[in-house]
């Protein structure tokens, strides 16, 4: 690991790990781009903001799906 920066839009890491032939990500990026999966498309990603509200959101969504699915007696997580 070196002290290379993420090549994603205003992402202020230094710290990156990953290498493709066009792009340096961190993994916070990386993580993020995991998430939307293997159908985004990474130069779009790459030039799209950093998602700052990222953990909030992962935070509310599981809230209102516990909501809807809510776990039954006997289930544990």
């Amino acid at each position: 690991m070196g002290v290379i920066s993420c090549d994603r839009q205003d992402c202020p890491h230094i710290m990156c790990d990953r290498r493709s032939y066009d792009f340096d990500i961190c993994w916070e990026c990386f993580e993020e781009l995991v998430e939307l999966g293997p159908q985004t498309d990474i130069k779009e990603f790459m030039a799209s903001p950093k998602d700052t509200h990222r953990e909030h959101k992962l935070e509310a969504s599981k809230a209102y799906f516990d909501h809807i699915f809510p776990l039954r007696d006997g289930c544990e997580e």
